[in-house]
């Protein structure tokens, strides 16, 4: 492959000669990291085409600063979560806004990321030894979908509780490892404070980790393969003339950047994301609906039920993920015009359009369906009533300042009751929620044996107010109540 930088002219600019800059490249290399940086030769010259990888930097870039300024006021727990993303919302200053750029910025990369991986697949970038370079970008591909997926539940109102639930019961359908991995990701059977901690970490750790890992790996593979150029350009030995990377392509990219930036900051300032009431697990009614690049999935697996299941979820999609995977291994013609490959030009157009009608049906059944309709009109009703309201912060109870060191028994039943979600209605300590009562001091109202009853048979009036019965085996149940019995 012809790419050496001994084909073109560098000029050494008197900014590079001036002492310090000798100073800090002799240190660092600093002049020769530029220079790599910005002279690669780009085979047939800048293209408008080649800027979505940029873009997907710049995206990754803002949703890190804006992340890191939400993590500053949120407290990943089930009583508190929601009363965070409010104060951020309501209280502080340009927080919906950023909050805003956060949110549509999940979205600009999803959308980013697909025209970047179909320009790659038309353009058959994949081909002459970029077998690890492909690969490497359908990894990246999976995290920033794991991204959005982890971070829609974070505001903990009802659309993301519900809408996560239906993500995680999925997951539950996975043949031999499903139930593992539900409870995996919810940490235990329900959904609660357990369950938002994990997300959090796999949304603030985990995944950024790993995505800042392969994004330099990305990169690496990238100026080691060496632009692909254009689509009549052989991939493993170029002969077009070349350009360098800068000024034209990195001022295209500037452009692109500077299209998003004022697209963000324009939908930010004039439609700023909602959030709605607290999320409620008693609430029957409410119809959850992911966000709009979760539909086409959502859509799809209506689809399959029971015992078919298997196949819409696992099969169908695990066949489609292999062949991607072994895309660059099967497709070894140097051919890398679109209609001189249309088999593999067919499938992706087919399975781009199939993913397009299938969101366009969600809405199209959701707006034709009467009921369903009228049911998202009330939850859009709830969440602008909920927008409107004055902020209401919440106030420390005295149990939680002075509690106490728990037993080891207790503990244990402090973390059934998480595991079991009773912390969603009567709050993280027991201390009551708008769904439950308060439980502190509960043992002073009822003896060993009456709360055991009420337990296993929840009265009447607990049953109306969505309580279930407590099954468990005898010896977590004393676990349970050495935990309620804590609670003075």
């Amino acid at each position: 492959m012809k790419r050496h930088h001994e084909h073109h002219i560098i000029h050494t600019s008197e900014w590079e000669q001036s002492r310090i800059m000798q100073w800090l490249d002799k240190r660092t290399g600093l002049i020769h990291l530029k220079r790599e940086a910005l002279y690669e030769p780009i085979p047939g010259g800048a293209r408008w085409a080649y800027i979505f990888g940029s873009g997907l930097l710049y995206i990754l870039f803002s949703q890190i600063v804006t992340g890191v300024f939400l993590a500053m006021y949120y407290v990943a727990s089930a009583d508190h979560a929601h009363t965070t993303i409010e104060y951020i919302t309501k209280q502080v200053t340009a927080g919906s806004f950023i909050r805003s750029l956060h949110s549509y910025g999940s979205s600009a990369m999803v959308v980013t990321l697909v025209l970047h991986m179909a320009q790659t697949y038309f353009f058959g970038s994949y081909k002459g030894r970029r077998e690890i370079l492909w690969l490497s970008g359908l990894i990246l591909f999976a995290m920033i979908i794991g991204m959005a997926f982890t971070g829609y539940l974070l505001p903990w109102d009802q659309k993301a509780f519900f809408a996560t639930a239906v993500g995680t019961n999925i997951a539950g359908e996975v043949p031999l490892i499903g139930d593992w991995l539900k409870s995996l990701m919810r940490g235990g059977t329900e959904m609660g404070t357990l369950t938002l901690s994990r997300f959090f970490v796999a949304h603030v750790f985990l995944i950024p980790a790993c995505i800042f890992g392969f994004v330099g790996a990305h990169v690496f593979l990238f100026r080691k393969a060496g632009s692909a150029g254009p689509i009549d350009e052989d991939p493993i030995d170029p002969k077009k003339p070349t350009e360098q990377f800068y000024p034209k392509q990195v001022i295209m990219d500037i452009v692109f950047a500077t299209i998003l930036i004022g697209t963000l900051g324009l939908l930010s300032y004039f439609s700023p994301v909602e959030l709605g009431p607290k999320a409620s697990p008693a609430d029957t009614q409410f119809l959850p609906r992911p966000e709009w690049y979760y539909l086409p999935i959502f859509q799809w697996l209506k689809y399959w039920s029971g015992q078919s299941a298997v196949i819409g979820i696992v099969i169908i999609p695990g066949i489609i993920a292999a062949l991607l995977v072994a895309l660059p291994f099967i497709d070894r013609r140097p051919e890398r015009r679109p209609w001189k490959r249309p088999i593999a030009s067919f499938s992706f157009a087919i399975i781009l359009c199939g993913l397009i009608f299938l969101g366009w049906q969600s809405g199209h059944e959701d707006s034709t369906d009467p009921s369903v309709a009228k049911q998202l009109a009330k939850q859009e009703q709830e969440t602008e009533k909920f927008m409107k309201a004055t902020f209401e912060p919440e106030t420390m109870g005295p149990p939680l300042l002075i509690a106490a060191p728990l037993s080891p028994d207790a503990a244990k039943g402090k973390k059934l009751f998480a595991d079991n979600s009773c912390d969603g209605c009567h709050g993280d300590n027991g201390q009551g929620t708008e769904n439950g009562p308060k439980l502190i001091g509960v043992s002073l109202k009822f003896d060993h044996d009456e709360m055991l009853k009420v337990l296993r048979n929840p009265t009447k009036k607990m049953r109306d107010g969505n309580m279930d019965p407590v099954e468990l085996g005898d010896d977590d149940m004393n676990l349970l109540m050495a935990y309620l019995n804590s609670l003075k």
